[in-house]
């Protein structure tokens, strides 16, 4: 836990490192945080404690022992066999109820850090937003220093307008943050800077022109209202927003939501697009188009026998074409290349559009059915462990940590890779969520007949006898 806490905060170092935070608000922040590490941890730690244990047991001849004494190895893991199922049983509730209720705790932490300190929201080196209830902007600052973050050296400013588009660009070599516990107003003053503002008149042929201004200044004070963000609680819990906050009822609640919106989205599509191509719906041709100066196509979902016919007595679409003048077959083909690229741009748009929706549904099946496989993964990899360690028959930190490392990085990566392969599509997401366990069950096994049985990890005796076997033939062979 201790190694996967410190990997976690190398993560999250840009949120906590110098923004001025109170040792009590890191804690919490490593509290809410140990509970999402649960998934990893776990696993890990039930399979080097069973190799451990039962290769101590073997090297010390406890087995040997216990087999003597009429013991098998099934009885001798009896009571840890009930404890693992026991610990598997409130793995699923922790995974359930404890891990989203954390996952959101850290996520709303995260998000009303920087709330109520604005320095915190600032990271030097990169534009940071600082929203406000008043205007918006990108801030980015070269260094940080002071109470509480206060001071800023060369900052840029990009202020936003209501259409959120940055035509103002503010920079000034030094900065402070100002703010009072009785005001309301947090105040940005800028020192020894530059002003640029790009003009928007209303004239067409003034906006030609670019019109931008301009200024020098010496002390440049931005004023930022954050009446709502004073009584901001640390606290405070936002709307649930991730697949990782919610559980299992919750989850099987919008899985099936999301299916049924992502549906409606998906045939609503379709039939826009079969609309506008004219798919699936008859053409209906006037006797009088030649004479007509316009192209009158009609589209009906009903149409009389006689039309039918005259649908019917045209094979191919180039035979409608060959009907017309030429000047209206050129005007035909022109309008449909422009509604064949709109169209095109339209499927491409709303394709990207559906794979981040499908996406978002694949992580909400692949989320609940890994709450079940987490629970399991334990029990397996006991099975895969204890028997491991008694094949082995060492005990200790050297070959058993090496072993458990190895099989705990197969299981993990191949969960990972499986997990991304199923959020794209590529894969049912719960088999995604259930491949790298259902990998480690035949595996545990065979280990656990083989540790019945008292045979090796890798039986080569049979190999070696048929060897042994095939050159005394070859021997009886010459000699005849």
């Amino acid at each position: 836990m201790v190694i996967f806490i410190f990997q976690g905060i190398w993560l999250f170092i840009d949120d906590l490192a110098g923004k001025g935070l109170g040792i009590v608000i890191i804690g919490k922040f490593i509290f809410y945080f140990i509970p999402t590490l649960v998934d990893k941890v776990l696993p890990l730690t039930v399979l080097l404690s069973s190799i451990l244990t039962f290769g101590t047991f073997a090297e010390n001849y406890e087995f040997a022992a216990m087999k003597a004494s009429g013991i098998s190895l099934q009885r001798g893991m009896r009571s840890l066999i009930v404890f693992v199922l026991f610990l598997g049983v409130v793995t699923f509730f922790f995974a359930n109820n404890i891990i989203p209720k954390s996952e959101q705790k850290m996520f709303n932490l995260r998000r009303n850090i920087a709330k109520v300190k604005p320095a915190a929201a600032i990271t030097e080196g990169v534009f940071s937003d600082f929203e406000g209830t008043g205007e918006g902007m990108n801030i980015k600052v070269e260094k940080k220093y002071g109470e509480q973050d206060r001071f800023l050296d060369n900052v840029i400013i990009h202020k936003k307008t209501e259409q959120a588009v940055n035509n103002t660009v503010i920079k000034a070599k030094e900065g402070e943050l100002i703010s009072s516990e009785d005001s309301d107003i947090i105040q940005l003053v800028l020192k020894d800077g530059n002003y640029y503002e790009e003009l928007k008149p209303k004239s067409s042929k003034e906006r030609r022109k670019h019109p931008f201004a301009k200024a020098q200044f010496d002390t440049y004070t931005i004023n930022i209202d954050i009446s709502e963000l004073n009584n901001q609680d640390l606290e405070e819990d936002g709307n649930i927003t991730t697949d990782k906050m919610k559980n299992v009822f919750r989850l099987v609640k919008d899985i099936d939501s999301l299916e049924k919106n992502n549906l409606e989205k998906v045939e609503a599509f379709s039939k826009n697009i079969s609309t506008r191509i004219g798919a699936f719906t008859p053409v209906v041709v006037n006797d009088s188009i030649e004479k007509s100066e316009q192209v009158s196509t009609l589209v009906k979902p009903k149409i009389s026998e006689e039309q039918k016919a005259q649908y019917d007595s045209i094979s191919s679409v180039q035979e409608f074409v060959d009907t017309l003048p030429d000047w209206q077959q050129l005007q035909v083909m022109s309008s449909a290349q422009t509604s064949a690229k709109g169209i095109l741009t339209t499927v491409i748009a709303k394709k990207d559009e559906l794979q981040k929706r499908f996406k978002f549904y694949n992580s909400h099946i692949l989320s609940l059915h890994k709450k079940y496989a987490l629970a399991l993964s334990c029990i397996i990899l006991f099975f895969v462990g204890a028997p491991l360690g008694a094949i082995i028959r060492k005990g200790g930190l050297g070959l058993p940590m090496v072993i458990a490392i190895i099989l705990f990085l197969t299981y993990y990566f191949i969960g990972v890779f499986a997990g991304n392969y199923s959020k794209e599509g590529n894969i049912h997401p719960a088999l995604g969520a259930w491949l790298s366990t259902l990998i480690m069950l035949p595996m545990g096994i065979s280990l656990t007949r083989r540790a019945t049985a008292d045979r090796g990890l890798i039986g080569f005796g049979h190999i070696i006898d048929g060897i042994k076997n095939l050159f005394k033939k070859k021997d009886k062979e010459d000699g005849d």
